[in-house]
Parts: structure tokens; sequence; C-alpha cells
């Protein structure tokens, strides 16, 4: 059974970066065809997707949260984590990780989410 789990700060300041990890067991974050994603919901709104780190390592974000994004893996610890840079009140919202099992935005696997608070 694959599990993910998120951790990090609850509290962010404005204009600083918001970092996550998110740890998986029961499964590889190097196992073919896999993309490890990053998805957030803002209170009372919708989830929105914000990127994927694939089994190779590549990435894709989006576009709209591209230029402030970065997704990164450690494949010692099996984890995967998400940088966002220059957040405001705006980027407040729980945050989630999940497996894609090949890359269609469907989504099989997540963790519980972790709520991030952007405030001074």
């Amino acid at each position: 059974q694959v599990q993910l789990q998120e951790s990090g700060p609850g509290l962010v300041k404005p204009s600083q970066t918001l970092s996550l990890t998110c740890t998986v067991s029961g499964g590889s974050i190097t196992t073919s065809n896999y993309y490890w994603n990053w998805i957030r919901q803002p209170p009372g709104k919708g989830l929105e997707w914000m990127g994927a780190i694939t089994n190779s390592g590549s990435t894709r974000y989006s576009p709209s949260l591209k230029s402030r994004t970065t997704i990164s893996r450690d494949t010692s610890k099996n984890q995967f984590t998400l940088q966002l840079s220059s957040v405001t009140p705006e980027d407040t919202a729980v945050y989630y990780c999940a497996r894609d099992p090949s890359g269609i935005f469907y989504y099989d696997y997540w963790g519980q989410g972790t709520q991030v608070t952007v405030s001074s």
C-alpha cells in the first residue's frame, strides 16, 4: 500500500519561500511512468494542480505558477519537495501530494494534506 505524507511549516510570512516535503512509503518514486504531484486547495475554492516530478526526475509546472515553483526530489529518502517563492496570503491553502500513475491527471494515492497559512 502506497502512502504519502506531507510535512513542513504551517505558517509562512509573505515574500518568503514555502517549502514542503512529501515522503512516500510502500513504493519507489523512481518506478517507471509515475508522476509525483503537488496540488493545493485554497479556502472555499477548488483543487489547483501546481506541478509534478516524474520517475526520471523531469518536471512540469502549472503555467500560472511556473515562475515561482520548484519541485525536486531526494531518491535516497524517497521524498519529493515543493518550493513556492514570494508567497502572498493568496497562497494560503491545504497542500497535497499525490501520485499519478501515468501522467494523465488521474491520482490514485493522496497524502492527507497540510494546511499552510501565509500571514505576517
